[in-house]
C-alpha cells in the first residue's frame, strides 16, 4: 500500500484513540481524600463522664449568721482573710447584755460572802448544841433547854445551805447571760479563710428566719481540703462505686488531668425541673498538691475508669460504622470494607478482638462526600498510635 494512502488510514485511528483516550480520562473515578489512622497495639479503658460540669467544693464549708439580729459593733476579719477555729469574727452592740452579766456576777459575789456568813453561825450554833447536850448529861440544864439549842444548830444549817444554793443560782445566772451574749457574737468553727461578709461595722444584720433566703454574715471556706461533685446520668449510677479511679480535668488548668477516686456517691437521684435526672458524685485527687492552688467553685469534670485492657488491638472509635463495619485502605488504591468484632471501647478507641491486625489502616474521617467500599482514595495523613496517644496526653480527657 503507498506510503500516502497509509498515512491517511493511521491518521483517524490515532484521532479516534486520543479521543477515547480523553473520555476514558474526564470520566474516570477520582480519588477521594481521606485521613488514616494506623491499627496498633495499646491501652483501652471504658469510662463514664459527667452529664453537666461539676464543681471544685470544700470539705468544710459554712455560712455563719448571729442567732439573735443586732448591730454590727465589730468585725475582726476581711474577706480573704486567714483565721484560726475559736477566733473573734464579729460582733454585735450587746452592752445590755454585758450590764445584765456584770449584775448577775456581782449577785454571785453578794450569795457567797452570804454563805460564810451563815455557815460560820451555824457552825457556832452546832458547837452550842453539843455543849448543851454535855451539860444536859451532867444535869446542869433542863431538856428542853438542849432541844432548843438543837433546833438551833439545825435552823443555823438549813440558811448555810439555802446560802450555797442561792450561789449556784446566781452562778447559774451568770451563765444564762453569757450565753445571751453569745447570741451576739460569731467565732470561727474551724481554721479557713474569710470567703465574703455581708454588712459593715455600724449596720444592722439580720439573722435567717425559717424559710426566708437571707444572705449569711460570714462565708467560712476551709481550703486546704478539696474535692469535686459532678452529676452522673442515673443510667451510670449502678457502675460507680466509691474507690474507683477517676480522671479530673479543669476548665482553669486546660489540657492536665489529674488522677483521683471516687469518694461517695449519692444515694439518691436528683430530679431537677427541665434537666435529666443524675446522681451527684464526690471525688478527690490522688495528690492535692498537683492542680496547685485552686478556688472554691471551679468548674470540673470527672471521668469515672470502669475497666482498662492493656496492650490490645485497638481502632480509633471515629472509624467505626454502625454494625462494627471499618473502612481499610486496599493496596490496589482503594477502599474495603471490613466487618470487625469489637470489646471494650470508650470515646476515643475501642477493642478489636477480631477482624483487624497491626499495621492495617482504617479511614476516620468518615463524614466526608463520596468515602464509601470501593472509592479510588488519596492519604491526605496518616495517624500512628502515638501521635494519637499524645494528642490524647495534649488534650486532656473528653469534657
Amino acid at each position: 500500500m503507498p506510503a500516502p494512502r497509509l498515512r491517511r488510514l493511521i491518521l483517524p485511528l490515532v484521532i479516534v484513540a486520543l479521543i477515547g483516550g480523553a473520555v476514558w480520562w474526564a470520566g474516570r473515578p477520582k480519588p477521594v481524600s481521606v485521613v488514616l489512622a494506623e491499627i496498633a497495639r495499646g491501652r483501652v479503658e471504658s469510662t463514664i463522664a459527667n452529664t453537666r460540669a461539676g464543681t471544685v467544693e470544700a470539705c468544710q464549708r459554712t455560712k455563719l449568721s448571729t442567732i439573735m439580729g443586732g448591730r454590727i459593733e465589730l468585725l475582726t476579719v476581711k474577706e480573704g482573710d486567714r483565721v484560726h477555729k475559736g477566733q473573734l469574727l464579729m460582733k454585735l452592740w450587746n452592752d445590755d447584755q454585758q450590764a445584765q452579766s456584770a449584775l448577775a456576777q456581782a449577785q454571785v459575789e453578794t450569795a457567797r460572802k452570804r454563805v460564810v456568813e451563815a455557815c460560820a453561825l451555824a457552825a457556832n450554833a452546832e458547837r452550842e448544841a453539843e455543849r448543851q447536850t454535855s451539860l444536859r448529861a451532867r444535869g446542869f440544864v433542863s431538856g428542853s433547854r438542849e432541844e432548843t439549842a438543837r433546833s438551833e444548830a439545825q435552823a443555823r444549817r438549813a440558811g448555810c445551805e439555802a446560802a450555797r444554793a442561792d450561789v449556784a443560782q446566781a452562778e447559774a445566772r451568770v451563765r444564762a447571760t453569757r450565753v445571751e451574749q453569745g447570741r451576739t457574737v460569731l467565732y470561727a468553727p474551724f481554721d479557713g479563710t474569710v470567703a465574703k461578709i455581708v454588712g459593715e461595722v455600724g449596720e444592722y444584720s439580720t439573722p435567717s428566719p425559717p424559710g426566708v433566703p437571707t444572705p449569711p454574715a460570714i462565708d467560712l471556706i476551709d481550703d486546704s481540703c478539696l474535692y469535686v461533685e459532678a452529676p452522673m446520668d442515673e443510667v451510670d449510677a449502678p457502675k460507680i462505686a466509691p474507690g474507683q479511679p477517676v480522671r479530673i480535668s479543669l476548665d482553669a488548668l486546660p489540657g492536665q488531668t489529674f488522677p483521683g477516686r471516687v469518694k461517695r456517691v449519692a444515694p439518691y437521684v436528683s430530679a431537677v425541673e427541665k434537666q435529666a435526672r443524675t446522681v451527684d458524685i464526690e471525688a478527690r485527687f490522688d495528690d492535692p498538691q498537683a492542680p496547685g492552688k485552686l478556688l472554691v467553685g471551679y468548674s470540673a469534670d470527672i471521668e469515672v475508669i470502669l475497666a482498662v485492657r492493656e496492650d490490645v488491638v485497638r481502632v480509633p472509635t471515629s472509624a467505626l460504622q454502625e454494625g462494627g463495619r471499618v473502612l481499610v485502605a486496599g493496596g490496589d488504591g482503594r477502599l474495603a470494607e471490613r466487618q470487625v468484632r469489637t470489646g471494650l471501647a470508650n470515646w476515643e478507641y475501642t477493642e478489636v478482638l477480631e477482624g483487624l491486625a497491626a499495621g492495617d489502616r482504617v479511614v476516620v474521617s468518615l463524614e466526608r462526600e463520596g468515602v464509601r467500599a470501593g472509592a479510588v482514595f488519596t492519604a491526605e495523613a496518616t495517624k500512628s498510635a502515638a501521635s494519637a496517644e499524645a494528642a490524647l496526653t495534649a488534650g486532656g480527657a473528653r469534657k
